[in-house]
Parts: C-alpha cells; structure tokens; sequence
C-alpha cells in the first residue's frame, strides 16, 4: 500500500522561503493558492480537488441564514460538499489519517485528532482533544511526554509550541503499527509571527527557519518509515500597510445594520439588520435579502477607503466563489489592507466577547486576538498592531511547496497539487 504525509503550513509562501529559507528555500517550488487565501478554503479545496464554488467553505466563517447567525471555525466535515480525494484510495483498502485539519469531525477517515476544548457556562474552558480511536490523544500525549496546548494554538500566548506539539505528534504516529497510509497534518505557528510582526520584519526570519526545521523533521521520520511527502503552504501573508477596514461600521451609520444595547454594550442583531459583513483577513461577504438593500449596501461600501474590488455573482463566478453561503456582495480588500469586524467604534460600546478570545461570537476573523490588551489578560482592540494579513491570492503571493511524487501533470496550483496527489492515489502501479 503506498504511504503519504500531507502537511498543510500555514503561511508558507515562496517568496518567504526564497528571501529567508537558504538553501533549503530552493528545493521549494512555486503555486498560485486559491481565492479566497484563507485557511478553511485551502483545505477544503485540497481534500476536494475544487473550489470554494463547489465545496462550499467560502471563509473560515459560515453565515447560517435560517439561523441569523455567522458560525467561524465549525468543525463538522459535512460543512464541506464533494467527493475527497481519497474516496478510491479508501475503498482499495487504504487507511486515512487526519490531524489538526478544520472541518474534521465527523470526516470518512479511520485516524483523527483535532483540539475540541469545552467551553464552560461559566465562563472558561476545559483544554480537550477529539480522537479517533479514542484513546488515541492518550496514547500520543503519554509518548509525546505532555498535553496539547490549547493556549499555543490560538491568542495572546500562540507560539511554535503548537506546531512542535503536532511535529512530535506525528513522530510518534508513523511509527505505530495502526499508522494511516495517507495522513494529512497541519502546522500552524508560522502565521502568528507573521501576522504580528510582517512578513518583511528580521523577528520573521528565525519563525520561517523554525518551520523549515520541522518540516525537515517530518521529511526523514517520513521516508524512516517508507512515506512519500507532500509540503504546502494555504497562502502568503503580505505587509499591512494602510490598516484596517470597517464595513460593519459603514453600514451601521446607514441603519442597515442594527444593534441592541445591553447594559450600554452595542450586541449585533442580525435577525433586523438589513445588510452586514462577515470578514476574514482581506474579504468580507456581504449578506443584504432585499435588491434595494444590496444597492444601497454597494453604494456605501463602495465609498471606503481601502476596497480594490466588490463583487456580485458574476464576478464571484470568475473568482471561483459563487455559492449560496456566499455574500450577496464580496468584498476584497487593496494590497496592505484587510477588514477588522466591529460595528462599534467606541471602545465602550465594544460587547464583552471583544476583549476576549472568543472565535465563535465574533462575525469575522480577529487578528486582534494575538495581542494582550488592557486591563491585563484581556485581548487587544488596536487594529493597528496587526501588521500582516493575506487573502487577495494576487501576483506575488504564491504559495511553496514540495513534494517527493511524480504527478501526471505539471501543478501550477492549489488544485493542480490535489489532483495530483489524487491521481497519485489511484494510480495502479
């Protein structure tokens, strides 16, 4: 049976491994990633071999229309359409392995492991991992020598732990005896740095070697263990250059978008809300029902400053993005821009999941969560310090990658790697 590692590297863009990789950056190839750059996208488009169009994750969020309410970083695997590029490797009898992806629960795989904290009612959580055996994160952690981080992964205190975490990880898993003959993992910690610092910033450079340094880890306990590899960065973080982007706040100063105050905190009401954005890094999606509302919501919003681009369905059809979680209207941001969520400019007005790490109440990706704020161990509102960002997928952003496959066709992209990685999968010899 023929054995393959995927890992999926966050922010691993070839100009970054080109400029700061050394030697080791020329055994990297180029790719163009997908539209939109964001993580959620990328993995569902590699699992499926397609685009956001078809699979339907058109950011790391999810607006729930019937619900009236915007759901990031969901974990279910139904939340992605399509058929896996797995599906006739699986069924000849070969064994998949899932780590750390998004939207694994629940997926047709035979290994997985995924952080799944418990949020407590009373504020707080428990530091959890969903695994498939169950008894697999126990096993992992015994021989790993110490649990998964939840703090590593995400906010303030996210570093390389998480992904020296997961490298040691999959140390262990392709030694086992019941390892999966395709595995597919993810480091994240790369990001981080390059979101708070830029991607032309010196205090990048010992991040990028960090990640280098892990992937060569992987590379020989993979061909140790008689794996092929496949190493791919999602997208490449650009330098923030003119800050932040507020739509919601546009659209508030119109009445399209409404609120409720509760003991003077401004609260989103999506349920009477003409029109309002759910943002991830450098798009937002605009949800507006009525036509009129859609032109009046392109009117304004096409008054801010730091817009490149506003797209209806026919645009987001060339873009690969027409779908009906879509936007009525999306939008993509000018180079060095992104959008920041809040409706609420005064500090304040600011509900109180603003100032924590909440991933799950806030209707758009906050880059903001990566610093402290004040008072101490709250998370920072200053948009300002975020100083990386990505997402447009323009010239010049493509991705790096590497693999030890031979493909039928020559990969240019995103899609062109998964096809080939599946045709790899289901060829005979």
């Amino acid at each position: 049976m023929k054995k393959l590692l995927v890992v999926q590297v966050a922010a691993l863009g070839y100009e970054l491994v080109k400029n700061f990789g050394g030697e080791r950056g020329k055994k990297y190839q180029a790719a163009r990633s997908i539209f939109p750059a964001v993580t959620c996208p990328v993995q569902a488009t590699f699992r499926t071999a397609s685009l956001p169009s078809e699979h339907g994750m058109i950011s790391n969020g999810v607006y729930m229309a019937p619900l009236k309410k915007v759901l990031f970083w969901e974990q279910a695997s139904s939340l992605v359409d399509g058929d896996r590029i797995w599906n006739l490797f699986r069924r000849d009898g070969g064994k998949i392995g899932m780590y750390f992806w998004q939207q694994s629960l629940g997926e047709n795989v035979d290994s997985l492991l995924s952080p799944a904290p418990i949020h407590k009612h009373g504020g707080g959580m428990i530091q959890a991992c969903f695994s498939e055996p169950r008894d697999l994160y126990a096993r992992i952690r015994t021989k790993v020598g110490r649990d998964f981080n939840l703090m590593h992964y995400w906010g303030p205190l996210a570093s390389y732990r998480s992904s020296d975490w997961i490298v040691a990880s999959l140390e262990v898993l392709l030694k086992e005896l019941d390892v999966p003959d395709l595995i597919f993992a993810y480091l994240p910690h790369l990001d981080y740095g390059l979101q708070k610092y830029g991607p032309e910033d010196a205090r990048s450079l010992p991040e990028t070697t960090k990640t280098l340094d892990y992937l060569d880890r992987l590379e020989r306990a993979a061909y140790k263990e008689g794996f092929d590899i496949c190493f791919y960065g999602d997208y490449a973080i650009e330098a923030v250059t003119g800050g932040a982007i507020f739509p919601n706040q546009a659209l508030a100063r119109a009445g399209l978008f409404r609120t409720r105050t509760i003991k003077g905190m401004l609260y989103p009401d999506l349920f009477t809300s003409k029109a309002f954005a759910m943002v991830d890094h450098q798009i937002a999606h605009v949800y507006a029902e009525k036509a009129e509302t859609i032109r009046q919501a392109k009117q304004i919003l096409s008054e801010l400053d730091g817009v490149e681009s506003m797209m209806g369905v026919e645009e987001q059809e060339q873009r690969g993005i027409a779908h009906s979680n879509s936007g009525q209207l999306v939008l993509e941001a000018k180079p060095g821009r992104w959008f920041a969520y809040p409706w609420f400019s005064d500090r304040s007005d600011a509900p109180d999941f603003a100032t924590h790490v909440d991933i799950h109440n806030k209707p758009g990706f906050d880059p903001c969560e990566l610093f402290f704020g004040w008072p101490p161990l709250s998370v920072s509102l200053n948009t300002n310090k975020v100083k990386g960002t990505h997402g447009r997928n323009a010239k010049g952003m493509e991705i790096a990658w590497k693999s030890s496959l031979t493909f039928d066709e020559p990969a240019e992209d995103l899609v062109g790697i998964a096809r080939g990685v599946r045709g790899w999968l289901n060829r005979k010899s």
